[in-house]
């Protein structure tokens, strides 16, 4: 009798395990877009009488009551709208590069500027000037002469 209650309890305890947390009405609806053209969430939609979040809402709601998951609900969704609906991409496919873009733009920014940085701080002094030979002297002499004469 007691090896059964202790299957029982492991049987029981396995299922509620991969079950997971529920789904709040307030995370699924920030998880989408309302498609009314204001930009904002299910959650945030600001418009008093919208024609997209209000019913998303109740339709939210009935699928909790249902006992749906978290991604079956969005799946739901997405099918009926399309991927547009969800306020993030997913991290499959093309729109991985959603994801990954932002921060391969800010690493390779950051080492444009090292790299730069470091150019600049290695740069050689600009060459001493060179000297001027004797002839040089020689020519500007005859010149400093030749305006004096020519001044008279």
């Amino acid at each position: 009798m007691p090896i059964s209650r202790l299957v029982l309890v492991l049987c029981v305890f396995g299922l509620t395990l991969g079950a997971g947390p529920r789904p709040t009405q307030t995370e699924l609806e920030e998880a989408l877009t309302c498609q009314c053209g204001c930009g904002l969430t299910v959650h945030s939609c600001n418009h008093l009488q919208c024609g997209f979040a209000i019913p998303r809402k109740q339709e939210i709601a009935q699928f909790l009551a249902e006992g749906k998951g978290r991604e079956d609900i969005l799946a739901a969704f997405v099918a009926d709208y399309g991927e547009k609906v969800l306020s993030a991409p997913t991290t499959s496919g093309f729109n991985l590069a959603a994801w990954i873009t932002p921060f391969a733009a800010v690493l390779i920014g950051g080492l444009v500027i090292v790299v730069m940085s470091l150019r600049w701080a290695r740069r050689r002094p600009p060459p001493a000037p060179r000297t001027v030979p004797a002839a040089a002297d020689a020519y500007r002499e005859r010149l400093n002469k030749e305006l004096a004469d020519f001044d008279d």
